[in-house]
């Protein structure tokens, strides 16, 4: 994994590109709207300034999240770019969907006036070509990612704790699909004379960005509330801990996604009752370089020494099966 200043650096880089681009269209879209009359225009506009909005939250976030810790946040402000991120998927739906929806609507049961579609067909033009180069910089990033974790674009992306850039390949992605539906609206009220495909075209437009908004939604609210590394990294984890000379088990393991580039991890291990105190401090300190060294994005490592027997005792006072313990007897080296 990169680390987090390289892994930050792309991140702004990339939402950069998307606030630039989304900033001049949102312009052009609404003057075109205006002067065409397009409702399916007009949505498009407060599209683009939601996006815009976002990709300015987003980079108040990845600038917040990357102070260093301190007293008062002895962990890092590293989730807090995930309470910016969070609202700038309200931001979308506020200032995009709710907007396009009650336009389509409006202009269902109102109808609208059609006026020259000349430059609105224009504008659709360089903002597919300009949010086309957005994209492409978004996914860049992510292709570049998952290849240097040798994962797939598609998983990466759907499980990547970097939920800025995930913020704008879904936007400018869902943006182009915008543009196209834009395009169908003003094609149908010029072909039939009739504003009703112009106010479907909001309509749709409005749907695609609710879905946007509950995507990304949902994605910070998971790291927000606290979100385990993959069980692939999990098992890494845990049989690296067991590869250190004492350890007995692995009776706990817990993992925690801080940041794209932060991760926790807390353990309670079983060592061998014969090992002096020395013994298990050295341990715990090749366990935790060992795990640094495997994965970049581990930043921090608590172990708690704990027996064994005594937990399995609890687990028969509970009634429960003691052969159920997390990692019990995996790996064991000695009695």
């Amino acid at each position: 994994m990169t680390d987090a200043k390289s892994s930050g650096g792309g991140s702004t880089f990339t939402v950069v590109v998307a606030a630039l681009a989304n900033l001049g269209i949102a312009v052009a879209k609404a003057v075109a709207g205006l002067i065409s009359g397009s409702s399916a225009m007009l949505s498009e506009a407060a599209h683009s300034v939601a996006d815009t909005v976002t990709e300015v939250l987003l980079l108040t976030a990845l600038k917040r999240s990357e102070k260093p810790a301190d007293e008062d946040h002895p962990l890092g402000y590293g989730p807090e770019r995930y309470v910016w991120a969070l609202l700038a998927s309200v931001a979308t739906f506020v200032g995009g969907a709710v907007f396009s929806i009650y336009d389509g609507v409006h202009t269902l049961l109102a109808g609208e006036d059609l006026g020259s579609p000349l430059l609105s067909y224009l504008v659709l033009v360089v903002a597919f070509l300009l949010e086309g180069f957005s994209l492409r910089t978004g996914l860049k990033q992510v292709r570049g990612e998952a290849g240097r974790l040798g994962a797939p674009a598609r998983h990466y992306f759907r499980r990547t704790p970097d939920t800025a850039v995930k913020a704008v390949v879904m936007e400018d992605s869902a943006a182009l699909v915008g543009l196209l539906l834009a395009a169908g609206g003003l094609l149908g009220g010029q072909l039939t004379g009739s504003g009703v495909w112009d106010g479907i075209a909001s309509l749709l437009i409005g749907v695609l960005l609710v879905y946007v908004a509950w995507v990304l939604g949902r994605s910070n609210a998971q790291l927000l509330i606290g979100r385990p590394v993959s069980a692939p990294m999990r098992e890494g984890i845990r049989q690296e801990l067991l590869s250190v000379p004492h350890v007995i088990s692995v009776l706990e393991l817990t993992t925690l996604i801080q940041g794209p580039d932060e991760t926790l991890v807390a353990a309670k291990v079983d060592f061998l009752d014969t090992v002096s105190a020395e013994q298990v401090e050295s341990a715990s300190e090749l366990a935790e370089r060992r795990l640094r060294e495997r994965y970049a994005s581990i930043k921090r490592v608590y172990l708690d020494p704990t027996s064994g027997r005594e937990q399995r005792r609890r687990i028969r006072a509970a009634g429960d099966d003691p052969t159920a313990v997390p990692g019990e007897g995996d790996g064991e080296r000695g009695p």
